[in-house]
């Protein structure tokens, strides 16, 4: 089965920037819907963004909309996630999601998750 492996973590001051990477490993993850979740400590699992397998369609929750960007380079197999204008609110583990279906990963019903990175943003 296909394994998710996110990376790029770490800390940064309120107004910083980081990227985040999710990779295939062990298998390709080609023709699936990729896209990224987060978790704060004791919160609800919460949809980020999402991206069709061609990249064509993107999604954004309206918290991020404007700062973060999804993207994905099939030929490396991964997934990309550039956040901007960081916030403390932002500080959280984002775990990377893929399904064959685009509908699974916006809904957080993914047939495959990373083991998450961890995002702190200080104020």
């Amino acid at each position: 089965q296909v394994q998710l492996v996110e990376s790029g973590g770490g800390l940064v001051q309120a107004g910083g920037s980081l990227r985040l990477s999710c990779a295939a490993s062990g298998r390709t993850f080609r023709g699936y819907a990729m896209g990224w979740f987060r978790q704060a400590p004791g919160k609800e699992r919460e949809f980020v963004t999402a991206i069709s397998w061609s990249g064509d369609s993107t999604y954004y929750a309206d918290s991020v909309k404007g700062r973060f960007t999804i993207s994905r380079n099939n030929a490396k197999n991964t997934v990309y996630l550039q956040m901007n204008s960081l916030k403390p609110e932002d500080t959280a583990v984002y775990f990377c999601a893929a399904d064959r279906l685009a509908g699974g990963v916006v809904a957080g019903t993914s047939d495959y998750w990373g083991q998450g990175t961890q995002v702190t943003v200080s104020s």
